[in-house]
Protein backbone atom coordinates (compact mmCIF):
# COMPACT_ATOMS: atom_id res chain seq x y z
CA UNK A 1 0.00 0.00 0.00
CA UNK A 2 1.52 3.23 -0.92
CA UNK A 3 2.36 5.55 2.01
CA UNK A 4 -0.50 8.06 2.63
CA UNK A 5 -0.19 11.34 3.88
CA UNK A 6 -0.28 11.59 7.66
CA UNK A 7 -2.63 14.42 7.84
CA UNK A 8 -4.89 11.87 6.56
CA UNK A 9 -5.03 9.36 9.20
CA UNK A 10 -7.81 8.70 11.50
CA UNK A 11 -8.12 10.15 14.60
CA UNK A 12 -7.66 6.35 15.85
CA UNK A 13 -5.05 5.56 14.22
CA UNK A 14 -2.28 3.49 15.77
CA UNK A 15 0.96 5.69 17.09
CA UNK A 16 4.57 5.32 17.65
CA UNK A 17 7.14 8.39 18.72
CA UNK A 18 10.14 8.02 18.36
CA UNK A 19 12.37 10.96 19.96
CA UNK A 20 16.02 11.13 18.64
CA UNK A 21 18.67 11.85 21.53
CA UNK A 22 19.99 14.44 19.56
CA UNK A 23 19.21 16.29 16.66
CA UNK A 24 19.57 15.05 13.21
CA UNK A 25 20.93 17.76 10.84
CA UNK A 26 19.77 17.64 6.95
CA UNK A 27 21.81 15.19 5.34
CA UNK A 28 20.67 12.56 8.29
CA UNK A 29 17.23 13.80 7.86
CA UNK A 30 17.26 13.31 4.12
CA UNK A 31 18.54 9.66 5.10
CA UNK A 32 16.47 8.96 7.49
CA UNK A 33 13.08 9.37 5.47
CA UNK A 34 14.48 7.93 2.52
CA UNK A 35 14.82 4.62 4.30
CA UNK A 36 11.68 5.13 6.25
CA UNK A 37 9.60 5.95 2.98
CA UNK A 38 11.49 2.89 1.20
CA UNK A 39 10.60 0.35 4.24
CA UNK A 40 7.01 1.65 4.78
CA UNK A 41 5.81 1.22 0.76
CA UNK A 42 6.44 -1.98 1.54
CA UNK A 43 5.52 -2.53 5.21
CA UNK A 44 3.23 -5.87 5.68
CA UNK A 45 1.57 -7.57 8.88
CA UNK A 46 0.61 -11.04 7.83
CA UNK A 47 1.14 -10.58 4.05
CA UNK A 48 -1.32 -7.28 4.24
CA UNK A 49 -0.23 -3.86 3.17
CA UNK A 50 -0.41 -1.57 6.06
CA UNK A 51 -2.42 1.89 5.20
CA UNK A 52 0.83 4.17 7.27
CA UNK A 53 2.13 7.30 7.27
CA UNK A 54 5.22 9.50 8.86
CA UNK A 55 5.93 13.02 9.90
CA UNK A 56 9.22 14.19 11.07
CA UNK A 57 8.76 16.95 13.60
CA UNK A 58 11.51 19.52 14.79
CA UNK A 59 14.26 17.61 13.58
CA UNK A 60 13.60 14.87 16.70
CA UNK A 61 10.47 12.96 16.21
CA UNK A 62 9.86 10.48 13.58
CA UNK A 63 5.98 9.58 14.20
CA UNK A 64 4.97 6.36 12.87
CA UNK A 65 1.15 5.94 12.01
CA UNK A 66 -1.04 3.09 10.80
CA UNK A 67 -4.53 3.07 9.33
CA UNK A 68 -5.81 -0.13 11.07
CA UNK A 69 -9.28 -0.20 9.49
CA UNK A 70 -8.25 -2.05 6.39
CA UNK A 71 -5.30 -3.80 8.36
CA UNK A 72 -3.71 -3.17 11.87
CA UNK A 73 0.09 -3.79 12.35
CA UNK A 74 1.02 -7.04 13.93
CA UNK A 75 3.69 -8.01 16.47
CA UNK A 76 6.27 -8.71 14.13
CA UNK A 77 5.58 -6.19 11.91
CA UNK A 78 6.15 -3.93 14.72
CA UNK A 79 9.75 -5.37 15.54
CA UNK A 80 10.01 -4.71 11.93
CA UNK A 81 10.37 -1.31 12.48
CA UNK A 82 12.30 -1.23 15.49
CA UNK A 83 14.66 -2.95 13.74
CA UNK A 84 14.56 -0.78 10.87
CA UNK A 85 15.47 2.08 12.73
CA UNK A 86 18.24 0.40 14.87
CA UNK A 87 19.51 -0.78 12.45
CA UNK A 88 20.02 3.36 10.94
CA UNK A 89 21.03 4.40 15.17
CA UNK A 90 24.62 4.26 14.49
CA UNK A 91 24.50 6.00 10.71
CA UNK A 92 23.05 8.81 12.41
CA UNK A 93 24.65 9.20 15.24
CA UNK A 94 21.58 9.44 17.51
CA UNK A 95 19.35 6.79 18.76
CA UNK A 96 15.49 6.40 18.24
CA UNK A 97 15.32 3.81 20.48
CA UNK A 98 14.97 3.52 24.85
CA UNK A 99 13.46 4.94 27.39
CA UNK A 100 13.47 7.28 30.23
CA UNK A 101 14.19 10.37 27.98
CA UNK A 102 12.12 13.60 28.19
CA UNK A 103 11.61 16.13 25.58
CA UNK A 104 11.30 20.03 26.35
CA UNK A 105 11.58 23.03 24.06
CA UNK A 106 13.58 25.96 25.75
CA UNK A 107 12.44 29.05 25.34
CA UNK A 108 14.70 29.94 22.22
CA UNK A 109 12.12 27.16 20.62
CA UNK A 110 15.20 24.30 20.10
CA UNK A 111 13.79 20.49 21.52
CA UNK A 112 16.03 19.32 24.48
CA UNK A 113 16.40 15.96 25.50
CA UNK A 114 16.86 14.46 29.15
CA UNK A 115 16.71 12.00 30.97
CA UNK A 116 14.15 11.89 34.22
CA UNK A 117 16.55 12.43 36.27
CA UNK A 118 18.04 15.50 34.45
CA UNK A 119 15.02 16.70 33.49
CA UNK A 120 13.89 17.03 37.96
CA UNK A 121 16.76 20.01 37.75
CA UNK A 122 16.69 21.51 34.26
CA UNK A 123 16.97 24.75 35.29
CA UNK A 124 14.90 27.73 33.91
CA UNK A 125 11.52 24.90 33.84
CA UNK A 126 7.77 26.53 34.19
CA UNK A 127 4.93 25.62 33.96
CA UNK A 128 4.86 27.13 30.19
CA UNK A 129 7.38 24.83 29.03
CA UNK A 130 6.80 23.06 26.61
CA UNK A 131 6.95 19.38 26.83
CA UNK A 132 6.29 16.20 24.64
CA UNK A 133 4.63 13.39 25.76
CA UNK A 134 6.11 10.62 23.30
CA UNK A 135 3.81 8.00 25.04
CA UNK A 136 0.71 8.87 22.77
CA UNK A 137 -0.49 6.32 20.79
CA UNK A 138 -3.07 7.07 18.55
CA UNK A 139 -3.39 10.17 15.68
CA UNK A 140 -5.82 12.08 17.54
CA UNK A 141 -3.88 12.16 20.99
CA UNK A 142 -0.74 13.35 19.13
CA UNK A 143 -2.77 15.73 17.10
CA UNK A 144 -3.78 16.93 20.97
CA UNK A 145 -1.86 15.92 23.64
CA UNK A 146 1.78 15.47 21.86
CA UNK A 147 3.24 19.14 22.94
CA UNK A 148 1.68 20.48 25.78
CA UNK A 149 2.78 23.05 28.27
CA UNK A 150 4.23 21.67 31.09
CA UNK A 151 1.17 22.37 33.75
CA UNK A 152 -0.83 20.31 32.06
CA UNK A 153 1.37 17.44 31.50
CA UNK A 154 2.37 14.20 33.46
CA UNK A 155 5.50 15.53 33.23
CA UNK A 156 5.12 17.69 36.20
CA UNK A 157 5.36 14.87 38.10
CA UNK A 158 8.93 14.48 37.44
CA UNK A 159 9.64 17.53 39.21
CA UNK A 160 10.37 17.83 43.37
CA UNK A 161 7.62 19.07 45.29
Amino acid sequence: MPLVAFDSLPDDARLWVFGSSHAVDARGTETLLTSVDQWMSQWTAHGAPLTCAREWRDGRFLVIGVDQQSAGASGCSIDALFRVLSDMQNDLGASFLGGGRVFYRSDDGAVHCVDRPAFAHTPGLADETKVFDTTVTTAGAYRTAFELPLRNSWHRDLLPA
